[in-house]
C-alpha cells in the first residue's frame, strides 16, 4: 500500500521557495531516511505530510487523503520534533496516562518501560525539561503511539551519544516487532544508516535521490592515482568530488556506471553518507582547497 504520494509538491513562503518540485511515493512498513543539508526543506515537507501546513501547489496524499486538517491522517500519524508541546496542567506521567485516548495503538508497557529506563521524573512538566530530556521524552511518546506513519524530524538533537545509541536501538527493535512506516529526517546519515531501508535525499526543495540504501552505496566510487592519469581517465565524466592529495596524486569521486579502465589507479567504495554529501554539494573540492 502507498502511504505517501507526492506529485510536483511545492511550498512557497512569500519570496522563498521551500519546496520546489517534490515527487515521490513511500510504501508501507519501511524505515526511510529523509536526508538533506540544513535548509533543504525536510521540516517543511514533514509538516505538510503531518497536515500542519498547506501546500502551495501540486498534490500530496497520505493514506489516500489530503493531510491538511484531516482526521484520518492525524489519527494514524505523528510528527515528533522539537516543537512538540503539551499542556502545563499535565505532568509527564499524566501525559502518558491520557495518551491512549488519542492513539488507538498506544503501547502503555513500552512507554512506561522506556520512561523508567531513561530515568525521567514523572512529576516534571514537559516545558521545563532540558533540551536533551525533552528530545528523549518526545522519542518515547512517538514510539509508543505505534502510529501507522511515524515521522521523526531530527529526533536526536540535544541527546548525548549514549542516549542517541539507545534511541536508534529502541526504534529498530520496536519496528521489527511492530512494522509500520517510519520516516526519519536527519543531516547525519552515518549514525543512523544501519536503520534504513530507503533513502529520500532532497536538496534545495527538490528530490535528488530516492533509492534503497544498497543502491546508494553502489552509486559512486573513488578513483585514486597520479594526477595526470586520474584526470585523463575521468575526462568528460561527471565529477562528484575531487581532492588533490599532494603534488603528484589525486582522487576523484564519479558515478559507478562511469568507471573507465582502471589500470594505474585504485578504486575505493564510497559510503552512503558521502554520496549524499557529494551529490548535494555546489563545490567539487573541499575545505582544503581554500588553503591551496
Amino acid at each position: 500500500m502507498t502511504v505517501i504520494d507526492c506529485q510536483n509538491l511545492k511550498k512557497r513562503y512569500k519570496r522563498l521557495n521551500a519546496l520546489e518540485d517534490i515527487t515521490f511515493q513511500l510504501e508501507e512498513k519501511k524505515i526511510t531516511g529523509l536526508i538533506g543539508r540544513n535548509g533543504a526543506g525536510k521540516t517543511t515537507l514533514l509538516k505538510i505530510l503531518a497536515g500542519f501546513i498547506r501546500k502551495s501547489a501540486g498534490d500530496v496524499q497520505v493514506f489516500s487523503n489530503n493531510p491538511f486538517n484531516n482526521l484520518r491522517v492525524s489519527a494514524n500519524s505523528i510528527l515528533v520534533d522539537d516543537q512538540m508541546s503539551f499542556p502545563d496542567s499535565l505532568t509527564l506521567a499524566d501525559i502518558l496516562e491520557v495518551a491512549p485516548e488519542f492513539y488507538k495503538r498506544w503501547d502503555t508497557e513500552l512507554a512506561n518501560n522506556l520512561f523508567k529506563y531513561f530515568r525521567l521524573n514523572p512529576k516534571q512538566l514537559h516545558s521545563r525539561l532540558s533540551k536533551g530530556n525533552r528530545a528523549t521524552f518526545n522519542m518515547i511518546f512517538g514510539l509508543a503511539t505505534r502510529c501507522e506513519l511515524t515521522m521523526f524530524d531530527e529526533p536526536t538533537n540535544g541527546m548525548d551519544e549514549a542516549v542517541r545509541t539507545d534511541f536508534y536501538r529502541a526504534l529498530l527493535k520496536d519496528y521489527i516487532a511492530h512494522p509500520r512506516s517510519i520516516l526519519i529526517s536527519s543531516h547525519h546519515l552515518a549514525e543512523m544508516e544501519h536503520l534504513l531501508e530507503d533513502i529520500l535525499l532532497i536538496h534545495k526543495g527538490k528530490v535528488v535521490l530516492h533509492q534503497s540504501l544498497e543502491e546508494v552505496k553502489e552509486y559512486a566510487v573513488k578513483l585514486q592515482g597520479t594526477t595526470d592519469l586520474v584526470e585523463k581517465l575521468t575526462d568528460g565524466k561527471e565529477i562528484l568530488h575531487a581532492k588533490q592529495l599532494d603534488s603528484q596524486r589525486k582522487y576523484v569521486v564519479i558515478r559507478k556506471e562511469d568507471v573507465p579502465a582502471l589500470e594505474g589507479v585504485t578504486i575505493h567504495p564510497v559510503a552512503a553518507s558521502e554520496v549524499c554529501m557529494y551529490v548535494t554539494s555546489d563545490r567539487k573540492g573541499g575545505i582544503d582547497d581554500v588553503f591551496m
